[in-house]
């Protein structure tokens, strides 16, 4: 999609209702609960953000960002996932949360992303958080950098996300599961499942509308 076409229509989103839960659990793998209001309040799971972030390429196409995340032995590690990371008490709110978070790990400049929309809230269940995803606009190919949080910075061109080939299923093993088939998407070379699948699925439903 050409990116000129694509800043022009964000406009349009505001009228447009999110996909929800049904949306991102067409992404979920199998295993994954629909956790209840009242379940997730007793979790008092801890909060955190993250910035999906669109942006042209050399060619005018919209792109946007997906991080490979470095192996740190965590729960997470070695994952596809966006820029982001957890609510810190300096923080004045979530879309602040998101913004320092990608220029923590990637070197974008908060003061040039323009967020334009906020999407539903996805529980991590190994970690225990809640994770409110941004969707950000940059007027320009950012140039990228990399902290010790983040192994490979990855531009996706928007249009292969559109592009329904790209939704497989593939088996994973990770810190908490082994051997486990998960819906998932093929895109630039990396597989995305779980809770970055779930955030993307929402999101490629939605900006289809426009």
């Amino acid at each position: 999609m050409d990116f000129n076409d694509f800043k022009n229509s964000i406009s349009k989103l505001g009228k447009i209702p999110l996909g929800g839960l049904e949306a991102q659990f067409e992404l979920a793998p199998k295993f994954r609960e629909k956790y209840t209001q009242e379940f997730l309040i007793s979790k008092n799971a801890k909060k955190a953000a993250i910035l999906a972030l669109f942006y042209p390429n050399d060619q005018g196409k919209t792109c946007f960002l997906l991080t490979l995340r470095a192996n740190y032995g965590g729960t997470h590690a070695s994952q596809i996932s966006f820029p982001g990371g957890k609510f810190e008490s300096s923080d004045v709110s979530l879309k602040h949360t998101a913004l320092r978070e990608a220029h923590e790990e990637v070197g974008i400049n908060k003061d040039d992303v323009y967020i334009f929309k906020q999407m539903t809230d996805v529980f991590i269940p190994p970690s225990n958080f809640m994770v409110t995803p941004f969707l950000g606009l940059l007027d320009y190919r950012p140039t990228l950098t990399k902290n010790e949080e983040v192994a490979e910075n990855i531009s996706v061109l928007l249009e292969d996300l559109f592009d329904n080939r790209a939704c497989s299923t593939a088996v994973v093993t990770t810190s908490y599961a082994a051997n486990i088939q998960v819906p998932c998407f093929n895109l630039s070379n990396f597989m995305v499942w779980g809770a970055t699948a779930m955030m993307l699925n929402e999101i490629k439903l939605l900006l289809k509308e426009i």
